[in-house]
């Protein structure tokens, strides 16, 4: 009878965390969504606060500049961190999650391309 309780627990707990991971998802896509839509619409990128969302978004210009980081605007993400330009450099106008490597953890990334070939992610 203990055993049968440990694994329901088990079990509630991946449930749990399953679900809370799949609407942190569907929130960080809204978010970088809504910010492409926004300047798909003539809004100007670094008018963004990078620490207006949870988690935080990043605005980068194709060639790997930031526009919008919390602690690297201005920095060229290729010599900065080429392991994450290299992981989102290919988005797309459709939005894609991206998983690579930083500092020894698995890092989830939304991204996704605007109109005029900025790409805008976030994750965790």
């Amino acid at each position: 009878m203990k055993r049968l309780m440990v694994m329901l627990s088990m079990v509630a707990v991946v449930l749990f965390a399953t679900h809370a991971f799949s609407e942190d998802k569907e929130a960080i896509s809204k978010n970088v969504d809504g910010i492409v839509a926004a300047i798909n619409g003539g809004k100007d990128a670094s008018s963004f606060s990078a620490d207006a969302y949870t988690p935080y978004v990043f605005i980068m210009e194709a060639q790997g500049k930031l526009i919008v980081h919390p602690t690297l605007t201005g920095k060229d993400l290729k010599v900065e961190g080429m392991p994450i330009y290299e992981a989102i450099k290919d988005a797309t106008s459709k939005g894609t999650w991206v998983k690579y490597e930083w500092k020894g953890k698995e890092k989830n990334t939304y991204i996704k391309r605007t109109n005029n070939n900025i790409i805008v992610g976030s994750g965790y």
